[in-house]
């Protein structure tokens, strides 16, 4: 089955190589290989495999707080977004099946009509992303407001805001719209977004549903059952047509831990109440640090492969790490 989505994004990333504005820089990112998932070296986690990763590093301050991301349908052109309000693309290489680096780096930071940067204006915190046929949508931390970048060069890209409304203002403070997903059929909505957690029922993940995109309004809510103090952290359509969803926990007793649940597409409707399949589930033993980031594609064999970024929150303390497995069950 072809990613209508994944399409669309290869004809983003086919020009960003040869997009040429004054915001846009190159960056250089140095990777050093993830060998062994933890100590034990298991390759197995649950349903899935780990299939490599990497440790990145810049000398670029503006490089680190990795939130949201794209891939195309290869799994090599990549679009993510910073908790500064920087774009970043690059091109992921492999080897042998297993992630080697990111080659042709840029960053740029957001931009709205008026010509001033998101970050400016108290927009910066972007936290998810996804690609439509129209442009690229942005999810906005802290003031809860999602925001659309049209054309197909998003780091050339002006915005302007789409959606901001009561439900998602009266989420938390920093507890907002961290998944993005806009499938290809518009169905069962043209934008499904996922809250962190909901700040009166910390049982819940609250969702959102809204239709059409091009002047989108709430059609539907849903929720997704808030397990073990988990929170969503992002959310992918995969090219199987289902829905991964992203989790993060951390407290300074039980340490960082991540989480990927699935579900089928057609079940995030309007009342629904969702608990999904858990994939995997991974501790601060293994080579994981604040997974916010995540990408489904398939690879040339067939196989369904999940891509995880880090955001390291610009801390000497933490990393920012790409991770890759592939679902074996």
């Amino acid at each position: 089955m072809i990613d209508v989505r994944s399409l669309t994004l290869i004809g983003f990333l086919s020009i960003w190589t040869f997009a040429a504005t004054a915001q846009t820089i190159p960056v250089e990112v140095r990777a050093t290989p993830i060998e062994a998932f933890d100590a034990s070296g298991r390759i197995r986690i649950g349903a899935v495999e780990f299939r490599g990763g990497l440790a990145l590093t810049s000398p670029d301050g503006n490089f680190g707080g990795l939130s949201g991301m794209a891939l195309d349908a290869t799994g090599d052109k990549l679009i993510a977004l910073t908790d500064k309000g920087y774009w970043l693309s690059a091109t992921l290489t492999s080897r042998d099946g297993r992630p080697a680096g990111l080659a042709n780096v840029r960053m740029a930071p957001l931009m709205a009509t008026d010509g001033r940067n998101l970050d400016s204006r108290g927009l910066g915190d972007s936290e998810s992303l996804a690609v439509t046929g129209e442009g690229v949508v942005v999810g906005i931390e802290r003031r809860h407001e999602i925001w659309r970048f049209p054309g197909p060069d998003p780091l050339a890209s002006k915005g302007k805001q789409l959606i901001s409304f009561k439900g998602i203002a009266d989420l938390g403070f920093n507890e907002g719209i961290e998944a993005l997903a806009a499938p290809p059929a518009g169905k069962p909505a043209a934008l499904i977004a996922i809250a962190e957690q909901d700040p009166k029922d910390p049982s819940l993940l609250p969702g959102f549903l809204f239709s059409p995109l091009d002047k989108p309004v709430l059609v539907g809510r849903f929720a997704i059952e808030r397990i073990d103090e988990f929170s969503a952290t992002d959310m992918s359509v995969g090219p199987d047509g289902k829905v991964y969803l992203l989790e993060r926990r951390y407290d300074p007793l039980r340490g960082v831990a991540m989480r990927i649940r699935r579900f089928e597409l057609a079940q995030l409707v309007d009342g629904a109440r969702l608990s999904g399949d858990v994939l995997m589930e991974a501790h601060r033993a293994a080579a994981i640090d604040n997974m916010e980031a995540l990408a489904v594609t398939r690879d040339a064999a067939g196989e369904i492969v999940l891509t995880v970024l880090s955001d390291d929150n610009f801390s000497p303390l933490q990393r920012t790490v790409l991770l890759r497995f592939a679902v074996v069950q």
